[in-house]
């Protein structure tokens, strides 16, 4: 078993220590927005370690939409390359957790009706989309039977 390695960014690092500490009971949303998050655990690509990003809360059904923006930055976030060498993850969502297994969307029509759930969802991502040339990553998490 990997050893969990908090992230180098002190406010995520709390956050996580906050949402998991509670039982997902507390630290429930991004900062002051107000907006609800889920916890990915996945295992780092490079390191094998155990890693914990909140990310926004976006569902469509029993699945969940993971959006690689980064708040526009010109690359994708680190989270994003370890769940494309190991697609294998655990999400967090208040008191639940799920074994999931994530996929990049590629299919044009699948990607146009998942990013309109995330943007009504968080609208800044939109924002985030206009001020980067890259086209941000959606993935989407699915239960594993």
């Amino acid at each position: 078993m990997s050893e969990y390695v908090p992230s180098p960014r002190q406010w995520v690092a709390e956050q996580v220590e906050l949402y998991e500490g509670s039982g997902g009971t507390a630290g429930l949303t991004l900062r002051d927005t107000g907006l609800p998050v889920i916890i990915v655990t996945n295992r780092g690509w490079k390191t094998g370690a155990i890693r914990k990003t909140p990310l926004m809360r976006v569902a469509d059904g029993n699945n969940y939409i993971l959006v690689a923006s980064q708040g526009g930055a010109p690359t994708h976030p680190h989270w994003y390359h370890n769940l494309k060498a190991d697609p294998n993850v655990e999400i967090r969502d208040k008191t639940e957790v799920f074994t999931m297994r994530v996929r990049e969307v590629v299919d044009s029509a699948e990607r146009e009706r998942l990013w309109a759930i995330a943007v009504e969802a968080f609208p800044p991502y939109q924002e985030y989309q206009n001020k980067t040339d890259r086209i941000i990553p959606l993935l989407i998490a699915e239960p594993v039977a």
